[in-house]
């Protein structure tokens, strides 16, 4: 059952029959999946939805599968995010350009479903190790999610579990602007019917919380509302 918290995989496949069969096994498998038919479409949605994780075909057109790969690779904002290349080109050489490129992972077509969907895994799992035990932050704010902490400065921030949760969502990718359907599906889950509204009086008891009752520093709003389009941290 999805919870809201999956990974978010893209797949960017030119080849309408290749999306849907690795469209479907991922979400079998429990991930959030996305597609993209050409680069144009890619970028788009990277810059949108910030995948965990994507699934690159070489060979697109517009925009080629290494110039992505490039770009995405090259933008503070998106360099973390795993990218598996996959491509006809069996050369030594075309998968060192491919790894050379930023490209984490690089699989041989045809391939193994299965095989590659295990390289998902071991590609997230990656991930997820590489941020254990890390402390985000933005600005004066950084929350610890292991020991369930926040501060402000030197100023421990008390928040409630849902106001925890949307924290650690904005500072996940500080600047981006989400949506409240956005926001509803992170923080709520997607099984759990609740109101968008709900999510404008969860962001201003974090706001408020976040602000304190001081003077200074810690009164200035960290969340910034885009009118029509939802909020966003910085």
């Amino acid at each position: 059952m999805a919870t809201g918290n999956e990974p978010t995989v893209l797949v960017v496949e030119d080849e309408a029959s290749q999306r849907q069969v690795l469209a479907y096994n991922l979400k079998s498998r429990g991930y959030r999946a996305l597609t993209a038919a050409d680069g144009e479409e890619a970028l788009l949605l990277i810059e949108e939805e910030m995948p965990d994780l994507v699934i690159l075909d070489w060979m697109l057109p517009e925009v080629s599968g290494i110039e992505i790969c490039r770009r995405i690779k090259a933008r503070e904002e998106t360099r973390d995010i795993p990218v598996i290349m996959l491509s006809a080109r069996s050369e030594e050489s075309d998968r060192v350009r491919g790894l050379e490129t930023g490209a984490d992972d690089y699989v041989v077509k045809p391939y193994s479903i299965s095989e590659l969907m295990a390289r998902v895994k071991t590609n997230l799992r990656r991930l997820r190790k590489a941020v254990e035990g890390q402390v985000l932050r933005h600005g004066d704010i950084s929350l610890d999610a292991e020991q369930h902490r926040v501060f402000r400065g030197d100023t421990a921030i008390h928040l409630g579990p849902t106001e925890f949760r949307l924290l650690h969502v904005f500072l996940e990718k500080p600047g981006r602007v989400w949506s409240r359907e956005q926001l509803l599906d992170r923080v709520w889950g997607r099984d759990v019917y609740v109101d968008t509204r709900t999510v404008d009086v969860h962001v201003g008891r974090l706001r408020k919380a976040l602000r304190g009752t001081g003077e200074g520093q810690d009164s200035v709003d960290p969340i910034r509302t885009v009118r029509g389009a939802g909020y966003a941290l910085g």
